[in-house]
């Protein structure tokens, strides 16, 4: 019943899409599943037991794997993917650090990856994509490409020409012009450094970005590497792509991440500072460092140019697993709530949803299909966030809204976007029948309001209060008032009722019925928490 709501949903804004010319825009609304293009699935037929990330080799995914594979992702809610670089890699005998099954080894750019398919094929994943309405977005590198050697024999590279590359050297980290000129990668395996200055690379790099995403009808590009390339490269560069450019600047500081975005950058970021203050304030064990991330939070909304564009994400290929760092399922819970109803677009990277636990690269680019693509409990959160968040979208002008802080304490935040009320916690699994989170709305007492969670009823208090009780343990909160959740899908309003069991005046009962939703973890996922949890104490 949730896909059938959420393609209705999802066809109401099919005549806002242009598959050529995807702008900013359109994609505030959008939602991303990211994925490792060789990891995501296999043919029919393919043996599922061969694929350990610690091998760092091809394990068999394809464009035409993914294309027959999407269902899965659309019912979760998405409305636009993430793949991995499609242009060629690295080919030759296996390197120090493995062979190039993630993407990011670029030997030449203008030809296509056929590891994973061919042309057609990935035209066809284009198509298929485009016909369920959602989006498709290319990682791209145009910073560098790999060698084995710091002295590489440019001819198999489309820029052939060694005075189009910087001179070798290793890069100091306290210094930007050699983060932007020196070389990633280190003497093993080095990433030879284009001179993005240079008027032949900005040109015939400008041509390649055209026709790719001409020829295969990309709606947007996440640009690996985009603060080791001079800022002035980007503009026109994305001018010439005609999409939604989001870039990587991997750095947890707001200044020297927000410089990216706006007319002389991007027109989005991966909010890396974001993703840092959300590890700080709900890991667990952690510092629960809520201040922190009210403090991120706060400057971030001083200082980037949109902040409605963010990339959000709580993991990706470059960062460990959230359940590798937090022992509890609810801190992702949590977290992963503040994701999707804050400011910003929602990412999630292929995975995260089975909660999968590998440290940084290569284990946390782990194979999906020993999931067997069960529909976990993170699974269905992230489908009735995706389907919220869509009715949300499509119905008012909540993307463009900037969300607002109503509180925080030790023990979490509630922030206000648009009409919506969300309150998350860092308290963990455990049931806490003493802490609660006190919430001023701006709801006059009596409101009927809804969390849509468990499509339990509440009635807003005196003076606007809210007040949270944890007796089921510390599980995100979300809050309507109750006509405006009509039409949504969710908790039986396409039949005009409302599912809950009602509520005290001012009080959000985190024990009420979960029937709509199995958020909460089973008796013995809790147990096996409170062991884990037992160990740090």
């Amino acid at each position: 019943m949730k896909s059938v709501i959420l393609s209705r949903v999802v066809l109401a804004s099919a005549a806002f899409q242009c598959a050529l010319a995807a702008t900013a825009d359109q994609w505030r609304g959008r939602s991303i599943y990211q994925i490792i293009t060789d990891r995501y699935a296999l043919p029919q037929g393919a043996a599922t037991n061969a694929c350990d990330p610690a091998a760092r080799t091809w394990c068999g995914g394809t464009w035409n794997t993914i294309t027959a594979n999407l269902d899965y992702i659309q019912d979760a809610g998405f409305t636009a993917i993430w793949i991995s670089p499609v242009n060629q890699n690295y080919e030759g005998p296996t390197s120090a650090y493995g062979d190039a099954y993630h993407g990011y080894w670029i030997a030449d750019v203008s030809q296509l990856n056929s590891h994973f398919g061919t042309s057609d094929d990935l035209k066809a994943l284009s198509a298929e994509v485009h016909r369920r309405n959602m989006f498709l977005m290319v990682d791209i590198v145009a910073n560098n490409v790999m060698s084995t050697s710091t002295d590489p024999g440019y001819s198999s590279y489309f820029f052939k020409d060694a005075s189009l590359y910087h001179p070798y050297c290793p890069i100091d980290w306290s210094n930007t012009t050699s983060e932007q000129v020196c070389w990633l990668g280190d003497t093993v395996v080095p990433l030879p450094d284009l001179d993005t200055k240079n008027p032949t690379v900005i040109s015939q790099y400008g041509d390649w970005i055209a026709n790719l995403v001409q020829e295969y009808s990309i709606d947007g590009l996440r640009i690996d590497a985009a603060k080791h390339v001079n800022i002035e490269f980007w503009p026109p560069f994305c001018a010439k792509a005609g999409v939604f450019c989001m870039g990587e600047v991997f750095d947890s500081s707001v200044p020297n991440v927000a410089m990216y975005q706006g007319p002389q950058g991007l027109d989005s970021v991966l909010n890396y500072p974001i993703y840092n203050a959300l590890v700080s304030a709900f890991t667990i064990p952690g510092p629960l460092n809520v201040s922190n991330l009210v403090q991120v939070f706060q400057d971030s909304q001083a200082q980037y140019k949109d902040v409605t564009l963010l990339g959000n994400f709580l993991e990706n290929q470059d960062v460990p697993r959230w359940h590798n760092i937090s022992v509890d399922p609810q801190s992702m819970y949590n977290a992963m709530t503040f994701t999707f109803m804050s400011d910003g677009i929602p990412i999630v990277y292929y995975g995260q949803e089975q909660s999968f636990s590998g440290n940084a690269d290569p284990l946390n680019r782990e194979p999906l299909w020993p999931s067997d693509y069960a529909k976990t409990n993170s699974y269905n959160l992230m489908t009735t966030l995706n389907t919220f968040r869509n009715f949300l979208v499509n119905t008012t002008s909540w993307a463009t809204q900037q969300a607002q802080i109503l509180t925080t304490s030790t023990y979490g935040i509630a922030i206000m976007k648009g009409p919506v009320i969300s309150i998350m916690t860092n308290i963990g699994s455990p049931p806490q029948n003493g802490t609660h989170i006190a919430v001023t709305s701006p709801y006059p007492q009596n409101t009927a309001m809804v969390n849509i969670l468990t499509c339990a009823q509440w009635v807003v208090g005196s003076e606007g209060t809210l007040v949270t009780q944890y007796t089921l343990g510390g599980v995100p909160t979300i809050l309507i008032p109750l006509q405006l959740l009509n039409g949504s899908g969710l908790c039986n309003t396409e039949l005009g009722v409302i599912a809950g069991n009602g509520g005290k005046a001012g009080a959000l009962n985190a024990s009420a019925s979960t029937s709509q939703f199995p958020l909460y973890p089973s008796v013995a996922l809790l147990m096996t928490t409170l062991g884990a949890l037992l160990t740090y104490l």
